[in-house]
C-alpha cells in the first residue's frame, strides 16, 4: 500500500487505519460521530494527500481542457477554481474533479485518489492538442482544515487575508514559514475551511504548525469516515458511489457543470445534449428515512407496491439529524421532492421521502 507523509502521525495518534484507493489511510480516531461534530462546530484536520494533482500547461492548455471537461474552463481567471467532470465516450463519467487556474496558460487538476492512473491515462490518450501534461500526484501533500473555527486557527500562520479567499478561489504564498503553499477554499464538508497544498518535505512543519495554531479551538485529526458522513449530509457526490463510468452528469443532477455552449465540443457532447433535451431514465435524488433504519450503498429502492424503482448509492445515519439519510438513482416519476419511496432493508420495506439536499442546513 502507498502511504502519505503523515502515516507515522496517524499511527501514533491511534487512528484506525484501512486501505483506501491503494493508500493506508486513517478511517477514524475518536469515532466518526465525535469527529463529524468536531468539524461542524469547531475545527478538524483531514489528511487528503492521497488525492491526485495534474498540471496542464502551455498555449494549448485551454483547448485541451475545453475538450476533456464538461464545464466551461474559459470563464476561469487566475485564482479561480471550477468543479467539473471528465465525460467518457459512453455517456458516463471518468471522474469528477477541480480545475484551478494558476496562470493564463497553467492549470492544476485535482482528481480522486482511486482514479489517478485512470484519469492520467485518459488525459494522455486524449491530448491531441499537444498541451503540456505533468502528473504531480507524488510530489504534493494536502491537508484539509475544515470547520467554522478553521479560519481563526489558520490566520495565525499566514499574512494572506484568509477572509479574502471566497468559495472556489485560492491564493499562493507563505504559510507557517513555508513558501509556495496553495491555500484554497473548496470544502467537501459544508462547514467552511481551507485546503493546503505543499511539498511533502515540509509536511511535518505544516502539520505541527496547524495543530499548535488550532490547540485553543480543540482542533482534532479527522478520518475518512467522518469525511464521508459530512459530504453526504451536504448532498455532495462521491465517485465510485454516486458517480461512475455508467452514470451521466445529466442523470446525476450535474447539468449545471455541463455547458453546451458554442465552440465547446467536449467528449460525448451530442449524447449528453440529447439527454438534456429528451430527458433521462433515472435521476439522482436525496431522501430521508421516515421509518427507523439506515440505508446503505446497494440497497434497492422500491415503490409502495414493492416494485424496484432504483438503488441506493450512498447512505448513513446522519450524525447531526439522527435519522437515516441517503442518495440514490430512481425512475424520473419518483424524483420530485416530497415523493414517498421505500428502502428494501434485508427484506423489510422501510418508508422514506425524497428531499432536496443538503440534509444539514
Amino acid at each position: 500500500m502507498k502511504t502519505t507523509p503523515f502515516i507515522e502521525k496517524h499511527i501514533a495518534l491511534g487512528a484506525k487505519m484501512h486501505e483506501f484507493a491503494g493508500y493506508n489511510m486513517p478511517i477514524e480516531y475518536s469515532g466518526i460521530i465525535d469527529e463529524h461534530l468536531t468539524v461542524c462546530q469547531g475545527v478538524g484536520v483531514f489528511d487528503v494527500s492521497h488525492m491526485g494533482e495534474f498540471w496542464v500547461k502551455g498555449p494549448k492548455a485551454l483547448a485541451f481542457l475545453q475538450k476533456v471537461t464538461s464545464n466551461n474552463v474559459a470563464v476561469l481567471t487566475p485564482g479561480k477554481i471550477q468543479y467539473t467532470c471528465f465525460p467518457n465516450d459512453k455517456g458516463g463519467i471518468v471522474d469528477d474533479l477541480l480545475v484551478y487556474q494558476y496562470e493564463p496558460e497553467k492549470y492544476m487538476l485535482v482528481v480522486n485518489a482511486a482514479n489517478i492512473e485512470k484519469d492520467w491515462d485518459w488525459c494522455v490518450s486524449h491530448n491531441t492538442e499537444g498541451a503540456e501534461l505533468e502528473n504531480a500526484s507524488d510530489h504534493m501533500a494536502q491537508l484539509a482544515v475544515q470547520g467554522p473555527k478553521a479560519i481563526l486557527a489558520l490566520q495565525k500562520l499566514t499574512d494572506i487575508d484568509l477572509a479574502s479567499i471566497p468559495y472556489y478561489t485560492f491564493k499562493v504564498g507563505k504559510f507557517a514559514g513555508e513558501e509556495n503553499v496553495i491555500i484554497s477554499n473548496t470544502g467537501y464538508t459544508g462547514a467552511g475551511g481551507f485546503e493546503l497544498y505543499f511539498y511533502p518535505n515540509v509536511a511535518d512543519t505544516i502539520w505541527k504548525a496547524v495543530f499548535e495554531a488550532g490547540e485553543e479551538f480543540d482542533i482534532k485529526p479527522i478520518g475518512l469516515g467522518a469525511r464521508d458522513t459530512l459530504r453526504l449530509e451536504m448532498g455532495f457526490c462521491l465517485y465510485g458511489n454516486d458517480l461512475d463510468d455508467t452514470t451521466s452528469p445529466i442523470e446525476a443532477g450535474l447539468g449545471w457543470i455541463t455547458k453546451f455552449i458554442e465552440g465547446k465540443e467536449f467528449i460525448n457532447r451530442p449524447m449528453l445534449e440529447k439527454q438534456k433535451a429528451e430527458g433521462v431514465t433515472r435521476k439522482l435524488v436525496g431522501f430521508e428515512m421516515v421509518d427507523r433504519g439506515i440505508p446503505r450503498h446497494g440497497y434497492e429502492l422500491v415503490n409502495s407496491d414493492g416494485e424496484k424503482i432504483g438503488i441506493v448509492t450512498s447512505g448513513t445515519m446522519s450524525p447531526t439529524r439522527k435519522i437515516g439519510i441517503g442518495m440514490g438513482y430512481v425512475k424520473p416519476e419518483y424524483s420530485k421532492a416530497g415523493t414517498e419511496i421505500c428502502i428494501d432493508v434485508r427484506g423489510r420495506k422501510l418508508k422514506a421521502v425524497v428531499v432536496k439536499p443538503p440534509f444539514r442546513k
